[in-house]
């Protein structure tokens, strides 16, 4: 049975650490490896980003394989919670053996943040390192194949999607050759997820959906938006990141293949996307579990294209589950919230965001 999510690659747990509410709307999110780790790669396209330990991931150096990966608020600040998460590892003897003591280990974490500096109205709060040891011990605690919690969670509290509540989102599926492939995101984009003539999330709309809300709740929801954006500072810097993972035996190069090719299911649902602003990455985590067929040398191709699309559809899922936000930071109305459910219904008829103090 699979439960739709990142957890569905068998072995990877996702932990949250969410803060809101005291000037706090931010969070850390950490992918738990099982302990030995599984093969990793990252390809950073954004022109703004805030990483740890991605050098480590490039297929002509040392490390073979990491146990665990951390996204994360704070923008720069945040990556501290990196080191709540090395050394949970560190007291558990996981990492890059480094002398004959089998304590003597030196995890690599690597780890991506997202801009949300301020959105909780505190400048300063923002995660660190006791943050990242409670998003790592809330993903050692989950059980295999658990459900990802969705919306503004960890990485996702204080994520915003062009004018809209951004947040986590996640997706899977299982190929005809039985391989598992899945994708969880964090949608905190500068670009908008919505396609303004239509009021379709742009995510849907490359999978095919047609029917959009009234021409009402479009110039509703575009009230709406002006007025929040009104209030609010302009983003500086804002990010989508992502970690796609599969159970397939893929090499660090095809790993790194996966992370590139990923990077267009962002495209597809966000527009525009990569600017200077952004800093958007994408990891890739490969289990090892299933040979890929060594007399099909394009069998990676089909997990080259379900990484990209599960990415697309991730997005669309961390924006519908997001719940809209008004605080001391900013407003920002949820997608739902404006164009309702099914693309019908919306703020005409009624209901507004809830309070972070």
């Amino acid at each position: 049975m699979t439960v739709d999510a990142l957890t569905d690659v068998a072995g990877l747990r996702v932990g949250h650490a969410t803060r809101s509410g005291d000037g706090w709307l931010t969070g850390t999110t950490v992918v738990l490896a099982p302990e030995g780790g599984v093969i990793a790669a990252v390809d950073v396209r954004g022109g703004g980003p805030g990483t740890k330990e991605t050098d480590a991931l490039d297929p002509r150096n040392l490390v073979q394989k990491v146990e665990a990966l951390v996204l994360t608020g704070g923008s720069a600040y945040g990556l501290d919670a990196a080191s709540g998460v090395m050394a949970w590892l560190e007291e558990r003897g996981r990492g890059v053996r480094v002398g004959q003591d089998p304590t003597h280990v030196v995890p690599v974490v690597p780890a991506a943040c997202v801009f949300d500096l301020g959105r909780g109205g505190d400048f300063r709060a923002r995660p660190d390192a006791s943050t990242g040891r409670t998003a790592v011990e809330a993903a050692d605690a989950s059980t295999l194949s658990a459900p990802v919690s969705e919306g503004g969670v960890g990485a996702g509290t204080g994520a915003v999607a062009g004018q809209l509540k951004g947040g986590v989102g996640t997706a899977s599926t299982v190929l005809e050759s039985g391989v598992t492939v899945a994708a969880l995101v964090v949608a905190n984009a500068v670009g908008s997820v919505v396609e303004p003539e239509t009021g379709l999330l742009y995510g849907e709309l490359v999978r095919g959906r047609t029917a959009g809300p009234s021409a009402a709740v479009r110039e509703a929801a575009r009230l709406r938006l002006a007025e929040a954006a009104a209030r609010n500072a302009p983003p500086p810097l804002n990010t989508t990141l992502a970690v796609v993972a599969t159970d397939a035996a893929l090499t660090r190069a095809q790993a790194q293949k996966l992370a590139g090719t990923a990077h267009d299911g962002i495209a597809r649902a966000v527009r525009p996307v990569h600017l200077l602003n952004d800093g958007d990455t994408v990891f890739a985590l490969a289990t090892g579990a299933r040979q890929l067929d060594a007399e099909a040398p394009l069998a990676l191709n089909e997990i080259l294209a379900a990484g990209a699309d599960l990415v697309t559809r991730a997005i669309v899922r961390a924006v519908r589950a997001a719940e809209p936000v008004t605080g001391p930071g900013g407003t920002w109305p949820s997608y739902t919230e404006l164009y309702g459910e099914g693309g019908v219904g919306g703020v005409g008829e009624g209901g507004g965001p809830p309070e972070v103090s």
